[in-house]
């Protein structure tokens, strides 16, 4: 357990890429799951009048971490073999990361290969098709929009991605995906298949955890957020009101509107587990009140947005500059989560997707967040 002052002071101006970098020694970035579930470690972060207070703990001290009555929001999207290794006609190397399919055969892609291709080029995948034939699949660059790449297929994109696709894991995980990662890197109650990154902080829950808080009266609430390729995109610019976010697609359903509405007029507490999670439920409120229904967002949270439905987060650690790290900042303060990462740098805390977690508070109405805004 660990104290320290909170100065939380507002900055200069507007916030700046450079608030969010911080050092991370290399082998802390894990590269494997824990060997269960529910064997990584959780940092309990609260601040109060004392100060900062900071709780080593495990996964399974959620367990006495909420009340009954609480509502714990999950993401059950699931995640696709969204990434795809092929070539040209002329054999030159080329691999897509998929946005998200247009219709049945239509895709946005992120596209890497050594020459940008005209529209019109080619394409071609090897995958084992389900009688275990290995099957050519072709496809041809249409088009562009923006920064990603519109491709034909001419079979099924879902019949493509099984038989051709990859689990699409993050660049800063170094291994070939293996079993282990198509059990792992998918959570227990993942549903909805559309994301191409996995929600992680939900992957640290188990079926008998889940049931276990439900028991003690915790309430499970579902939202959908299809992860998009732009998570594993860098903010490139400095002053971060010109960074836009990629679209992602969400759902809220009818239920899940009634449940967190009624147990806030109830004075109970709304827990989001994971990012992906809060932006699904800030991005649908009105009039002070979580709306059901489906939408898109670009919803780009920095410090100084007013969170109105959200109350604590259970997250992961998160890259140095990204929006994700920006999220958490603007959700526990910016002085808060630079301690939190001093201290789970100094006792050698696992980082990123298959990294440990932190439950996170709301900071309070009496300390007001850093200047800034969401764009």
């Amino acid at each position: 357990m660990a104290h320290e002052p909170i100065t939380d002071t507002p900055s200069a101006g507007e916030p700046q890429r450079e608030d969010f970098a911080f050092e991370l020694p290399p082998e802390l970035i894990a590269q494997h799951p824990s060997a269960a579930r529910e064997g990584a470690r959780l940092l309990h972060v609260s601040a109060s009048s004392r100060g900062l207070q900071l709780r080593d703990g495990r996964i399974p001290d959620l367990l006495s971490a909420f009340d009954p009555g609480d509502v714990l929001v999950i993401n059950d999207t699931r995640v696709v073999k969204a990434r795809l290794r092929g070539e040209k006609a002329s054999g030159g190397r080329v691999e897509i990361l998929l946005e998200r399919a247009v219709d049945a055969r239509r895709a946005l892609v992120m596209l890497r290969t050594s020459h940008t291709p005209r529209p019109g080029t080619p394409l071609r995948f090897a995958g084992v098709a389900p009688d275990g034939r290995v099957t050519t699949y072709p496809a041809t660059v249409a088009g562009r929009e923006g920064d990603l790449f519109v491709v034909d297929f001419a079979d099924p994109l879902d019949d493509v991605l099984e038989a051709a696709g990859e689990i699409p894991l993050p660049p800063y995980i170094r291994h070939a995906p293996a079993a282990e990662d198509t059990a792992r890197y998918q959570t227990v109650y993942a549903q909805e298949p559309g994301a191409v990154a996995a929600p992680t902080a939900g992957l640290h829950f188990t079926e008998a955890l889940l049931a276990a808080l439900q028991a003690r009266g915790v309430h499970l609430a579902r939202v959908t957020l299809h992860v998009g390729a732009g998570t594993f995109q860098p903010v490139r610019v400095d002053r971060l009101r010109e960074h836009r976010m990629h679209s992602e697609r969400y759902h809220v359903p009818e239920q899940t509107a009634q449940r967190v509405n009624s147990a806030r007029a109830a004075g109970r507490k709304i827990i989001a587990v994971g990012t992906t999670s809060v932006r699904a439920l800030e991005s649908s409120v009105e009039h002070g009140q979580l709306r059901a229904g489906a939408g898109e967002t670009r919803l780009f949270i920095l410090p100084g947005f007013r969170f109105q439905i959200v109350d604590r987060l259970l997250t992961n650690f998160h890259l140095p500059e990204s929006t994700l790290l920006m999220l958490v900042s603007a959700f526990a303060g910016t002085a808060t989560i630079q301690a939190a990462y001093r201290h789970a740098v100094e006792q050698r805390y696992r980082f990123f997707s298959y990294g440990d977690a932190m439950l996170l508070d709301r900071q309070s109405a009496d300390r007001p967040p850093r200047a800034g805004a969401a764009a």
